[in-house]
């Protein structure tokens, strides 16, 4: 399995970043996992946008699912010139309605909606989820091939079930939007970067990088109080590749 890091930031990225994408790839199934602002361009770095195979996205915010509305004309281009045979799977949360009835455009993807008690087989990919706690539905992500395991966690503020979830995983792509000081000031939505490190603690994950990066804070910050928990936490870096 290769992980791809397109975007890590949110809720909207700094000068030439990108918010949240990432691109796991076996035997030369590409899945797509969120596809934000800026991760198109990044994605074209790495493979075509039509030899994707299927997009996870976790929740239907913008700085989640932004350049899935760019990507539709390509795709729709390549169905109508024959470079592309079918609409690309792509799996969402249903709600909120409204956004989800934004997502299916022409012939460019075959939209369904995923939930806790989904369970997909893409390729060599079996994808299982777990609602999280957040603004919409959110939903953490978990790949399991026969060479490895990623948990991705999607947008959440803390809760046990996360790290039963994440249980043993090769890596866990967790957010660390926040510091304790921000939970402590009452803010909503989304875990601390010591959060994140107590949940991959407790699950036993062999690698923890934090991603949904605040983009006006420096990030040695997050990654100072996640090695208290953890300590070989990682910040994500936007092009990294990571072989599992």
């Amino acid at each position: 399995m290769q992980l791809a890091l397109l975007g890590c930031y949110g809720p909207y990225p700094p000068a030439g970043g990108a918010c949240s994408g990432y691109l796991v790839s076996e035997d030369g199934y590409n899945l797509l996992l969120d596809c934000g602002n800026g991760v198109m361009s990044r994605l074209l770095e790495h493979v075509s946008y039509l030899d994707l195979h299927a997009v996870v996205l976790s929740h239907l915010h913008a700085d989640h699912i932004s350049d899935i509305m760019i990507m539709r004309y390509g795709l729709e281009m390549a169905f109508n010139s024959g470079l592309r045979q079918a609409p690309l799977p792509l799996y969402a949360p249903g709600e909120p309605r409204s956004e989800f009835d934004r997502l299916p455009y022409k012939n460019a993807y075959n939209v369904k909606s995923v939930g806790n008690e989904t369970v997909l087989e893409e390729g060599p990919f079996k994808i299982t989820f777990l609602r999280g706690i957040h603004a919409v539905p959110s939903l953490a992500v978990r790949l399991e091939t026969t060479s490895a395991t990623l948990v991705y966690s999607g947008d959440t503020e803390y809760f046990s079930a996360l790290a039963d979830f994440a249980a043993e995983a090769d890596i866990f792509l967790c957010e660390a939007n926040y510091l304790e000081s921000d939970l402590q000031k009452g803010l909503p939505n989304h875990l601390s970067a010591a959060g994140a490190a107590q949940i991959a603690s407790a699950a036993g994950v062999r690698q923890l990088i934090l991603t949904h990066l605040y983009p006006e804070r420096d990030p040695g910050l997050s990654l100072a109080e996640a090695v208290k928990f953890y300590p070989s936490a990682r910040l994500a870096a936007e092009r990294q590749v990571i072989q599992l």
